[in-house]
């Protein structure tokens, strides 16, 4: 029986399925970040191997496991010099004698991706479609039949991820300090930044933003603020919403136009925090992107990134 490892490696943490080739979970590890441009070669070298370590141990096997492939789709990883330094970083692995594996890797068996490919292929369960993932950040990633790729966004918080969590929180914040200012119509933003924050007055976002020097993360996590009041009728949230919503479809259709046709019959996979809000914005992306491609089906993900980089590892096992 054939044994691959699935890993999805982020900024946050690592996510390790063995699967057999009966496409069955047999064990989930989860360790810390992977992401080696963050937080080095060495420690993101840890993280991989503690979660290929708890996945292993999971799955109860008694006899050692032979790992005839392994995908990793890892954050960060896109350049041919990243995939160079995860291939080192595979070599390394292999030499690792702690584990109960013995690899039997052939080059052809390596795959190493960036994390939208796994999220497509995990999310639709093959590796023909479009990602749309939009959590802290945002991007637009889409395969064809013929494997042609396509990809839009994903240029961090400063240069672009339109859309997203974070977008969403800064473009709140600045339309609540605007109504105060009386530069912009009157919003329920500024009561309600308040009140999740814990402020006496609007203008104390400059001592929370600047001298608290919240990170990105952190940023991001106020985009709910904005969800809430837009689901609650708020004028000034909804367009905020719209406009990501205006946003997340151009970059699709973007994807769309380049590596399909306007009639093709495919899904496209929402996944991240941003469409799990309670003003709807997924049913707003959904109507606006199927009225201008109306074979797309929008969908949540099937199975998680994980899982999609174990489809892609057993793959090559079967070529």
């Amino acid at each position: 029986m054939s044994y691959v490892l699935g890993i999805d490696g982020g900024g946050s943490k690592t996510v390790c399925v063995l699967t057999d080739d009966l496409y069955q979970v047999l064990g989930h590890g989860e360790a810390g970040p992977s992401n080696y441009q963050s937080i080095g070669i060495e420690a993101t070298l840890q993280s991989i191997q503690s979660a290929i370590h708890n996945a292993v141990e999971a799955a109860i096997i008694t006899n050692t496991v032979n790992i005839d492939a392994i995908c990793l789709g890892l954050a960060g990883v896109g350049r041919a010099a990243d995939i160079e330094v995860v291939k080192r970083l595979v070599q390394e692995l292999q030499n690792k004698k702690c584990m109960p594996i013995n690899w039997v890797l052939q080059p052809g068996n390596i795959i190493i991706c960036n994390d939208a490919l796994i999220a497509l292929v995990g999310g639709v369960g093959q590796p023909v479609g479009i990602v749309v993932a939009a959590g802290t950040g945002s991007i637009v990633f889409g395969q064809n039949h013929q494997g042609d790729t396509k990809r839009v966004g994903g240029w961090g918080y400063i240069l672009g991820d339109e859309g997203s969590a974070y977008k969403i929180a800064i473009a709140g914040m600045n339309a609540a300090l605007k109504s105060d200012d009386g530069r912009e119509m009157s919003t329920s933003l500024v009561e309600a930044f308040k009140q999740h924050l814990d402020l006496e007055s609007i203008e104390d976002l400059i001592e929370v933003v600047y001298r608290r020097e919240l990170g990105v993360k952190q940023i991001a996590a106020l985009a709910p603020v904005v969800d809430f009041a837009a689901a609650s009728g708020d004028i000034v949230a909804n367009i905020i919403i719209d406009d990501a919503v205006k946003e997340l479809v151009k970059a699709t259709s973007t994807v769309m136009d380049a590596i399909f046709t306007a009639d093709s019959v495919l899904e496209v996979v929402t996944t991240g925090s941003v469409w799990q809000g309670r003003c709807k914005i997924h049913e707003r992306f959904t109507a606006s992107l199927v009225k201008k491609f109306p074979n797309v089906n929008v969908i949540f993900p099937r199975y998680e990134p994980a899982y999609g980089a174990g489809l892609l590892a057993l793959q090559t096992t079967q070529n």
